[in-house]
């Protein structure tokens, strides 16, 4: 029997047809995220993944450095010393940000502390709503961070590096276990400003992809006005003819990626499907007209009025509604001066509304998968600024964690009894990443990219640990 000759194919055409195909299969897993799911049950080699105890994080960011001596870290042997010199054994040869060469002066906690919950837990009486539910929280007094000033320390915080282009938590997260949600984007941020006015600007870097695919770069609602700008359909234009225009658009860029073979045409194929759905989604999102008045009064808040009381019902939101990331930031913790009645306006602003994200969460069976964060960037000295403030200080700071697994009702670390440095059981911002990697069943040894011929991790490579005793 006659048999057909095989017809050959060139290099080019080979190459050409299989990055078609493999395109195909990314642009499928970004338009219809369930279809490829990370597995982020696999580890390294001999490193079986833990097991997931947190579907989604909430990271609630106090953006300033809030003074841990005013709000979770009470220090009676510091406000016996009030006015005293501060110790040089503390602080000589060590790197401070303002203060640098100044007389040093010991200022006392300047609100009183009081126990709550059943293990009788001291934090300042500011923050009597976050001491109703403190049996849900675990604290920790032992903190440390690398950075002093805020653009760097914001930085550390959010991305493991002081250095700008590294990607973000929520970056890190989404890349590995993608998102439930099919109508929103995995990785929310919202930003408010506290009425001291102190709008130092939060740089849209902190919420950046860095060199991961940038479908996974964070996306900025506005709690005010038009959630996402140029969002809403133009005047005149039906949503039928929008999305045509999308489809015509994408199948165009489509043919693009079939001759570019760039992974980013794919990711802006997405990204047109995506704000489409969100035109739909996002003001169903932003609409609390049916949470009810009980819900209102649990959170504080007024439907659009741009507070963190109403950032905090909006997590709860996109909580329910799949999103795998949400950072909340709330500005005016900069208390160079007036940290009195700085952190008492604060107290104001952000306790009731903490409570209610706890309390409503549980209520609705959430808390338990849901990982909430509260962390400033740094924390504040022990020593005065100006007589009545204190300066950025990286060597102690109170961080506080719930829910998804955590250790309710515990204290974990100390500072010493100036509130000066940590000194038990010492915390870094790497260990705080690899905790919440744990939690969210990631081994954060195992889980790195390539980038510039390194294996790049959010946990860095100084030997960060997952926090155990804070663990269930």
């Amino acid at each position: 029997m006659r048999t057909t000759p095989y017809a050959p194919i060139t290099r080019r055409a080979f190459l050409g047809k299989t990055s078609q195909g493999l395109g195909t299969v990314a642009l499928a897993g970004l338009l219809e995220p369930s279809v490829l799911r990370a597995d982020s049950t696999r580890g390294a080699v001999g490193r079986p993944a833990p097991a997931r105890k947190a579907t989604r994080v909430i990271w609630l960011t106090m953006a300033g450095g809030p003074s841990h001596l005013e709000t979770f870290d009470p220090k009676p042997k510091l406000a016996a010393m009030h006015g005293e010199p501060m110790p040089e054994v503390l602080t000589k040869g060590q790197m401070l940000a303002q203060l640098q060469g100044q007389k040093l002066t010991c200022f006392g906690p300047q609100h009183p502390f009081k126990p709550f919950g059943e293990e009788r837990i001291e934090i300042c009486e500011l923050f009597p709503h976050i001491g109703s539910v403190i049996d849900e929280i675990c604290l920790i007094r032992s903190m440390t961070t690398e950075a002093i000033n805020h653009d760097p320390a914001h930085m550390f915080m959010n991305t493991g590096s002081q250095i700008a282009g590294r990607p973000s938590m929520g970056a890190w997260v989404t890349y590995g276990l993608g998102s439930e949600a099919e109508d929103l984007p995995g990785f929310v941020v919202l930003t408010s400003l506290g009425a001291g006015g102190q709008n130092q600007p939060i740089a849209a870097r902190q919420w950046s992809s860095g060199f991961l695919p940038s479908r996974h770069q964070g996306v900025q609602l506005r709690a005010k006005g038009d959630p996402v700008l140029y969002l809403s359909t133009p005047p005149g234009v039906t949503r039928g003819r929008q999305g045509a225009d999308v489809a015509a658009i994408n199948a165009l860029n489509q043919q693009g990626d079939a001759l570019s073979h760039d992974g980013e045409v794919a990711t802006r194929v997405a990204q047109y499907e995506m704000a489409f759905q969100m035109q739909a989604s996002v003001p169903e999102l932003m609409d609390v007209s049916s949470e009810g008045p009980k819900t209102l009064e649990l959170y504080g808040c007024r439907p659009g009025d741009g507070s963190f009381a109403s950032n905090c019902l909006l997590a709860r939101r996109l909580a329910e509604r799949g999103v795998r990331f949400i950072q909340l930031y709330h500005k005016d913790w900069d208390h160079h001066g007036g940290v009195k009645q700085g952190v008492a306006q604060k107290a104001l602003e952000i306790d009731r509304a903490c409570m209610a994200l706890i309390t409503d969460l549980k209520h609705r069976g959430l808390l338990d998968e849901t990982l909430i964060v509260w962390a400033g960037e740094f924390g504040r000295t022990p020593m005065s600024q100006g007589g009545d403030g204190r300066d950025h200080h990286n060597k102690a700071m109170s961080v506080w964690l719930a829910g998804a697994g955590v250790r309710g009702g515990l204290v974990y670390g100390a500072s010493d009894e100036l509130g000066y440095a940590a000194v038990e059981d010492v915390c870094t911002v790497h260990d705080l990443h690899a905790t919440m990697l744990n939690q969210l069943g990631i081994d954060h040894e195992s889980f790195h990219v390539k980038f510039q011929g390194l294996d790049a991790k959010l946990t860095g490579v100084e030997g960060a640990k997952v926090i155990k005793g804070i663990l269930v």
